[in-house]
């Protein structure tokens, strides 16, 4: 007798008909035709039944601040980091908090379990701090909430920047942030990586750096991260965040880079979707894109997973919680359409973020932790081609959020009555 049992489920690797049984919020097994009773019974007819979306970059102290104290005009990087700055003096812990539960309502429809989350520490006040835990505090039940200290004024060049992010750790953020190219010179941006990987080899904690977000292809603190994170024995446990700098480096410099990133095992987390609103703004044509090498990157092991970044906040005013809309974006811009190309891209929003952010249990099969989402979609291709729909959102083996399929009525003579755009898949 299991809690639950989904059955005839297809699997991201590519299995079908496969049946997921689920007792006490673990999978108990995960394999074809388990006759067996549940308590509750669901039947996947056929579709992906995936490990939930993972974000491990992503700004919740700003989010749905859209309009806060006025709107972006020129949608560039730099106006909404000036926008921030206005915004800053007038944050409260109500508002801060009132908003990140909204938008965690949003991800958890969207089947988004996991958020790792920057967290400005660059007003002495620590207001977004103070919110931020008792948000990772009050969804804990149904988001695994990671909070990175992040100095976004610089850690050096914000006034009291380095007492701030020490003050914020003590409070009980998780991750050591920092952002090298925003300080007053390449100099400063390599000390700052310095001091924040020696204060996260004493603390034990991970890294997660705002890396050359910059179309300056001489912004090259990548190569410092690398080697900082393997002088104090950081291996794995560093994230580079955009990285886009990347995208206009030298190819020469380049193949150099990545074998060092490798040895220094530096997880990467592109934004595809701000990285290509917020790159190239000094370009005519051509234009480039902005993102980084993802293609590059996964060929030679790296482990790369994609960030959301924002939903509707001073940098941009789009976004809708969805990962797959991520992933979407991310196909296009890499040009990475390909079949074995989208079930890495796939990856990059679910088992390799999991792996960026360190997630136990994670995953589907036997003793993992009974996290699932149902989607209106054969498989992974299909389901980024749609965005698909999900139907079932499941965290320890209980349904949290709903969704109907996505059927359109039609009144057409000689025509079918309905269209679902998952049918429209080609035949295996």
């Amino acid at each position: 007798m299991f809690d639950l049992l989904i059955k005839n489920a297809n699997l991201p690797d590519g299995r079908s008909g496969i049946d997921i049984a689920v007792s006490g919020g673990k999978i108990a097994a995960v394999e074809a035709g388990i006759a067996a009773e549940a308590g509750e019974v669901i039947d996947a007819t056929g579709r992906l039944v995936s490990p939930p979306f993972v974000d491990p970059h992503f700004h919740m102290d700003a989010t749905l601040s859209l309009g806060l104290p006025r709107m972006n005009v020129s949608g560039t990087l730099l106006e909404g980091i000036q926008l921030w700055g206005e915004l800053r003096p007038m944050l409260t812990k109500e508002a801060l908090v009132e908003r990140a539960l909204r938008y965690c309502d949003l991800a958890v429809s969207q089947g988004l379990l996991y958020i790792r989350s920057h967290v400005d520490t660059s007003d002495p006040r620590l207001v977004t701090a103070e919110a931020m835990i008792e948000v990772r505090e009050r969804v804990k039940p149904y988001i695994d909430l990671q909070l990175v200290a992040f100095p976004q004024d610089g850690y050096y060049r914000a006034a009291d920047g380095v007492n701030s992010l020490e003050r914020s750790l003590d409070m009980g953020l998780d991750i050591v942030g920092g952002i090298p190219h925003f300080e007053r010179t390449m100099e400063e941006g390599g000390q700052s990586l310095a001091a924040l990987c020696r204060i996260a080899a004493e603390r034990g904690l991970p890294v997660d750096i705002h890396c050359d977000e910059t179309d300056d292809p001489m912004s090259r603190h990548i190569e410092r991260l690398a080697a900082e994170t393997v002088r104090f024995g950081l291996q794995g446990r560093v994230a580079g965040s955009h990285l886009t700098s990347m995208h206009s480096m030298d190819n020469y410099y380049v193949s150099k880079l990545i074998p060092l990133m490798a040895e220094a095992k530096i997880n990467v987390i592109p934004n595809p979707l701000i990285n290509i609103m917020l790159q190239g703004r000094h370009d005519i044509y051509p234009k480039r894109r902005g993102m980084t090498r993802v293609k590059e990157l996964l060929e030679a092991g790296l482990n790369v997973s994609f960030g959301h970044d924002c939903v509707m906040d001073p940098w941009y005013n789009m976004g809708s919680g969805d990962m797959l809309e991520v992933g979407h974006m991310a196909i296009h811009v890499a040009q990475m359409a390909g079949i074995e190309d989208k079930k890495k891209i796939f990856e990059c929003l679910t088992v390799n973020s999991a792996k960026t952010m360190g997630i136990e249990g994670y995953g589907i099969e036997k003793g993992t932790k009974a996290d699932f989402v149902i989607l209106q979609a054969r498989d992974a291709a299909e389901a980024l081609r749609l965005k698909a729909n999900r139907l079932f959102v499941i965290k320890g083996g209980k349904t949290i959020a709903k969704t109907a399929p996505r059927v359109s009525a039609l009144f057409l003579d000689g025509r079918p009555e309905t269209v679902d755009g998952a049918a429209y898949a080609p035949k295996p």
